[in-house]
């Protein structure tokens, strides 16, 4: 009897600590919640789960403006949340205000304002439940499916346990699927691993468009530099400004910045474009080491800029990807201190010419945003991670063509429209004079949109799984899809996807894709490339 009762009071136990949903999306990326939205918005009961205690991944953690080419290539939940964020600027301001003018029909935001409309879009959802600050424990696979996975609660160390009948994985990382057991890539292909020009090891003349020296294509480990996007505002009174130098403070990591400009590598660029962060009041000075973009309320999104060689951000997130949440988070904190050295070596160092200084001097952290985290933001940008061995792997091909027009697929789901665009991989190089290795910056050449397959979603061996974001591409075309719009798009198809395969009693991958565009299509989603 004690047996059979100490057994029933362990099955409740269990049951109080498990949640089951159709849909489970680990990762309240853009990506994540435009999945989470496309399926409840279709009747599934959808449990979102976010590592961080806010939703939105770098949308509301200093990426303040969405990095989009040509528009009309992006609709569906996107437009949506730009639509929310004009809306936001109009009531508080008006239609005619600065502020709103700032916004850019949407496309621009402070980062609590992102938040905002992002939270009230999740928010008119019955059917999703919102898990924030848990992180992924261990998966549950059983005859090549996954079944459940259990999360920690970051703080409290609690466990749960979440079955679902289809998984989304939109992590920026690939954390869920690879603890699943599927495949993926991590680093760089090497140049004849799918014949792709700009692949492997490569200096690139980001201005003339050319090779240089030392461009071998061969395969290599490193990924892209991480950086952190930050939100500087330039009201006083707003205004938190830095008092002393973040723990660890070199100067020396910094004074490479001096050479640059003494080369003339803080210049202006030769094509100027809106939105790229180009301030002529910075160029030829040490501040150009930023990308500074204006905001609403005298805010503003600044990039660190990649193509100076004092960069010093490169092989920083050597072992992040792979590594335990400790040694994230040590990875983590060393780029805050490197993100907040450089603000304060622009500050402050003697060295720097006092006109810089004051320059620099202007852009602070706002006392508005971050507001738990000391005005910092809270997400690292990881701007490359696990990418996926799915059922087709998108390549630059796909994107640039080969002597002809980006390839067609039949089961397009969305389109691509961004440059191919890759900070550098590797620190500064005996001999480097030009560029850092591994920087793409292919933002001055022709776009042209091209279509996204479903398949770069399907894991190539894991049933019960869905993919938006670190999804199966090469690391060249990933350059180009990483982008948050492109991200959501396919979000709202994983979610779509995920919706019918229940509906249907399906695996993912067997999804009937005529079907799935449809919806795609009734929902605003573009899956074809629209001639302008």
């Amino acid at each position: 009897m004690h047996r059979t009762i100490l057994l029933a009071l362990l099955s409740l136990l269990s049951a109080s600590l498990s949640l089951a949903a159709d849909v489970v999306v680990y990762g309240a990326t853009p990506g994540g919640i435009a999945s989470a939205i496309a399926a409840a918005r279709l009747g599934s009961e959808v449990t979102l789960v976010e590592y961080q205690h806010h939703v939105g991944g770098m949308t509301t953690s200093g990426l303040g403006k969405s990095d989009i080419e040509n528009r009309e290539q992006i609709g569906g939940l996107f437009k949506e949340f730009i639509a929310g964020v004009r809306q936001h600027y109009v009531a508080a301001y008006g239609a005619d205000s600065e502020n709103t003018q700032l916004c850019h029909e949407g496309y621009y935001a402070e980062p609590h304002v992102a938040e905002a409309v992002l939270e009230t879009m999740l928010a008119r959802e019955a059917r999703i439940t919102v898990l924030k600050g848990w992180r992924l424990a261990s998966t549950a696979v059983l005859n090549r499916k996954l079944r459940s996975i259990a999360v920690l609660h970051r703080q409290t160390g609690e466990e749960r346990r979440l079955d679902a009948r289809i998984f989304i994985d939109a992590t920026y990382e690939g954390d869920l699927y690879a603890a699943a057991g599927a495949g993926y890539r991590l680093g760089r292909e090497s140049r004849e691993a799918f014949d792709e020009p700009h692949a492997g090891v490569v200096y690139f003349d980001y201005q003339e468009h050319r090779f240089l020296e030392g461009s071998t294509g061969a395969a290599d480990p490193d990924l892209p530099a991480f950086t952190y996007r930050l939100c500087l505002t330039k009201d006083p009174a707003n205004s938190v400004p830095l008092t002393e130098p973040p723990p660890g403070y070199d100067r020396s990591v910094y004074t490479g910045y001096f050479d640059d400009l003494k080369a003339g590598r803080l210049a202006g660029p030769k094509v100027f474009k809106p939105g790229r962060g180009y301030h002529p009041a910075h160029f030829n000075t040490l501040v150009r080491a930023l990308s500074v973009t204006d905001l609403p309320n005298q805010k503003t999104d600044v990039n660190i800029n990649p193509r100076p060689l004092g960069f010093p951000f490169p092989e920083e997130n050597r072992g992040y990807i792979e590594g335990d949440d400790a040694t994230r988070q040590r990875i983590a904190a060393r780029h805050r201190h490197l993100t907040l050295g450089l603000l304060w070596f622009l500050q402050n160092d003697p060295e720097i010419p006092e006109a810089h200084r004051a320059l620099a001097r202007e852009l602070h952290l706002p006392a508005d945003e971050f507001t738990d985290n000391d005005h910092f933001p809270w997400q690292l940008y990881v701007r490359e991670g696990r990418r996926l061995i799915g059922e087709y792997t998108l390549t630059q091909h796909d994107i640039t063509g080969k002597g002809q027009e980006p390839r067609h697929h039949a089961d397009s789901i969305a389109v691509g429209e961004f440059p191919i665009d890759s900070f550098p991989c590797r620190k500064r190089q005996p001999g480097d004079s030009l560029v850092l290795e591994g920087y793409l910056g292919m933002l001055d050449s022709i776009t042209r949109p091209y279509e996204i397959p479903y398949r770069i979603l399907i894991p190539e061996k894991i049933d019960g799984l869905i993919v938006p974001v670190a999804a199966s591409t090469t690391h060249v075309a990933f350059s180009s899809i990483r982008m948050e719009p492109t991200w959501m798009a396919l979000g709202q198809a994983a979610g779509t996807a995920a919706h019918l395969a229940i509906q249907h009693g399906l695996e993912p991958r067997r999804v009937p894709i005529d079907e799935l565009q449809a919806r795609l299509t009734e929902q605003g989603q573009v899956i074809r490339h629209r001639q302008p």
